[in-house]
């Protein structure tokens, strides 16, 4: 059995994804030998992305977002096209992705559940107002509302929760499916990666250039690049 005909023979089909599905965007992933978290910082990624830093160093926790956090100019790879024909195509019922960029969105899909929230969505702490990511982009120092208020980006940091109903829809998905399509993802990160567990149909297939602990559990283990993969898929 491969991917196509595991694909073709299901009739309720959900992704989960993570960083690596964006790698061939040109955004950089967080744990591989090059990832965002192998590099050398003052402070550590993942400090200067907590709530905590956040709110204690409000300047430098944007300047370290701009630099690292904004990949405004990627655009969706074949993977991210493939997954939403697939969706138009009444295959894929969802996409769940760890991922903050949006290009799932930009390639077409429309039922797309962030877990981690999205670059694109950006709010006033203050009054509620939204901003899009060129605003906080563009600007300098701490992103200021009309009113006054902080311009905080809709992404979960460390020691936030994850929002209710983004997760109530993704394990309901989860659920839902037939065939689970886990990709891009070391599932080190919790609890996103109890995500799984929730699955309880027919097949469960894993595309990873790396080993990970769900790999003894699928049906189907590609240890390939997604994009790759999703580029030579026949639908």
């Amino acid at each position: 059995m491969n991917l196509s005909e595991a694909i073709e023979n299901s009739s309720s089909v959900v992704f989960f994804g993570g960083a690596g599905v964006s790698t061939e965007s040109g955004i950089p992933d967080f744990r591989s030998e090059d990832g965002l978290y192998r590099q050398t910082y003052d402070v550590p990624p993942e400090v200067l992305l907590s709530a905590d830093y956040f709110a204690a160093h409000t300047e430098k926790f944007f300047e370290f977002y701009r630099a690292k956090m904004l990949p405004l100019w990627a655009k969706p790879n074949a993977a991210h096209v493939k997954l939403a024909a697939l969706e138009r195509a009444g295959k894929l019922s969802a996409v769940v992705t760890q991922n903050i960029d949006g290009l799932h969105q930009a390639a077409g899909s429309r039922r797309v559940f962030e877990l981690h929230g999205s670059i694109h969505r950006n709010h006033c702490m203050r009054c509620g107002r939204g901003y899009p990511a060129k605003f906080i982009a563009d600007g300098k120092g701490v992103p200021r509302c009309e009113c006054g208020g902080i311009v905080k980006p809709d992404v979960v940091l460390y020691g936030e929760p994850l929002d209710g109903a983004t997760v109530s829809g993704a394990i309901r998905a989860i659920e839902r499916a037939d065939m689970l399509i886990v990709a891009g993802t070391s599932l080190s990160v919790w609890p996103a990666a109890g995500f799984v567990d929730y699955f309880h149909g027919r097949t469960l297939a894993l595309i990873n250039r790396s080993a990970t602990p769900l790999d003894g559990r699928c049906d189907l283990v590609l240890r390939e690049n997604v994009e790759e993969v999703f580029s030579k898929l026949e639908l």
